[in-house]
């Protein structure tokens, strides 16, 4: 018994370097919606609000670390790389990394792949570290992690933006684009999902799926951008 009740303990342990204190803010953290636990009071218990804070803190310490290491960088420098850096490709591979996504609790029908959910947990993971040891320590946590996950001058030039990129093809041919999002889409009691549609010159040519209408609009760019890698797909819209 006594080892059955340490081993969550240093589950942790392996993924902060420090044992938690309040190891229930962490079990939160890493408890998706699909799979929330009813508390005491009638609600559900899940890590929507720590994934809340944790982004908040981990914007804060990332323009923190970025300031410091880019002296001569401009706002929209440091934006722009702060914005790659807490993208949710990005932050999915440090979860997978670290090992986040063995823990997480999430129904097994969920709608979406589950690799949608790794950042999420990272960012709610972050919230429980502010709460359980304060910001020296969070900040310590995410600055190694930072120097282990990520290459940060390779990231200065790497851009995850979709929507960014697609615009920027569709100006170079003069071809129009639109995104239709859908109003979001409940599909169990916590879950509500967006869907967008990317038409260019009027032709819907990819879906995207997403718990928020701006992720639908990145998976649906992400999906128009592989087939316009097709030039004859991509010559389908020319006009000459």
């Amino acid at each position: 018994m006594l080892r059955k009740h340490k081993e969550p303990y240093f589950q942790y342990y392996k993924i902060l370097g420090f044992l938690p204190r309040r190891i229930n803010l962490y079990q939160t953290a890493l408890t998706h919606r699909s799979s929330a636990i009813k508390s005491p009071g009638g609600g559900f218990v899940n890590n929507e609000r720590l994934e809340y804070l944790g982004d908040a803190i981990l914007n804060a310490i990332a323009s923190d670390i970025l300031y410091h290491r880019y002296k001569k960088g401009n706002e929209g420098f440091l934006s722009g790389t702060r914005s790659k850096i807490v993208s949710r490709e990005s932050l999915n591979r440090i979860a997978i990394e670290i090992g986040l996504d063995k823990l997480i609790l999430t129904a097994k029908n969920n709608y979406l792949k589950k690799d949608n959910i790794y950042g999420n947990a990272f960012e709610a993971f972050i919230g429980a570290i502010y709460l359980d040891r304060g910001y020296k320590q969070c900040r310590k946590f995410i600055q190694k992690i930072f120097d282990k996950y990520l290459d940060l001058d390779k990231i200065v030039k790497r851009d995850f933006n979709y929507k960014s990129i697609l615009l920027e093809m569709v100006q170079r041919y003069k071809i129009s684009l639109e995104y239709n999002s859908s109003e979001g889409k409940r599909v169990n009691k916590q879950e509500q999902i967006f869907q967008t549609e990317v038409l260019l010159n009027g032709i819907v040519v990819s879906y995207g799926a997403g718990y928020s209408k701006k992720e639908s609009q990145q998976n649906a760019a992400q999906e128009a951008l592989k087939k316009m890698k097709n030039r004859e797909f991509l010559g389908s819209f020319i006009t000459h």
